[in-house]
């Protein structure tokens, strides 16, 4: 059951580094041609292709606006997710004291009281 187990979280722990792999393939790519839009040399260049690139790094900021807002979104409920789990270790705090007591007093009763 163990060897399942284990070979079930290797599985996904692979998985998941697979994903972060492309995803930072995707970045980097991106990342170089945006540069490589910006690096651009704007004096040589004829009036028409200027007004293009212009119009590329204006669509860029846009995009790149829309993806900060979904991530800062992703932040926030994973802010939110986080201080509800820590809402929820607090509130079962009582319960687990009780079954703390609970055992202690039956290992207390176990050991020491003998009719």
């Amino acid at each position: 059951m163990e060897g399942i187990i284990n070979s079930i979280v290797q599985f996904l722990q692979q998985g998941i580094a697979a994903i972060f792999k492309f995803l930072q393939l995707v970045w980097t790519w991106s990342f170089g041609q945006i540069v490589s839009v910006f690096s651009s040399d704007w004096q040589s260049l004829p009036i028409w292709k200027i007004v293009i690139l212009i119009i590329a790094l204006g669509a860029i900021a846009y995009i790149l606006y829309k993806a900060f807002m979904v991530l800062w979104s992703g932040v926030v409920a994973l802010f939110h997710a986080f201080v509800e789990l820590l809402g929820k270790f607090v509130s079962v705090m009582p319960q687990i004291v009780i079954a703390g007591l609970i055992a202690f007093a039956a290992g207390y009763v176990i050991q020491h009281v003998n009719f």
